[in-house]
């Protein structure tokens, strides 16, 4: 599997209302539930008001399309990234295509070396 690093900050935060929301960016996540609405998006287009935010993280995403029917690769370079010893939190995040990783902006490179250690192909 090939490996392409996002080139921009990512922030996760929490916001009011849907109204706030901007689907037209380039890379938005949007997860709504009863009790809240989360996104994902470029730190730069966060909207104005947030009720809670966490800033500073950096990502990856798979490039190609995963099949449905794969089992397991997820949970494989997930966990490469996310073993207790590593100390790596990660924050995964799936598409129709393709599957995305986030990771603190301080455990990027880190992140980075232990997927091409074991075998993953980093395009830049």
């Amino acid at each position: 599997m090939i490996i392409r690093p996002l080139d921009f900050d990512i922030t996760v935060c929490q916001v009011e209302n849907a109204e706030l929301l901007d689907v037209r960016k380039d890379f938005y996540f949007v997860g709504k539930t009863e009790k809240e609405i989360s996104l994902v998006c470029k730190t730069e287009d966060v909207p104005a008001r947030t009720l809670q935010r966490e800033d500073g993280w950096q990502g990856f995403y798979i490039d190609g399309t995963l099949d449905f029917s794969l089992v397991g690769d997820s949970d494989y370079y997930g966990g490469l990234i996310f073993q207790a010893d590593q100390g790596i939190s990660i924050f995964a995040l799936s598409t129709y295509n393709t599957d995305y990783v986030l990771v603190k902006k301080a455990d990027f490179s880190r992140a980075m070396d232990i997927l091409s250690r074991n075998g993953y192909n980093m395009v830049t």
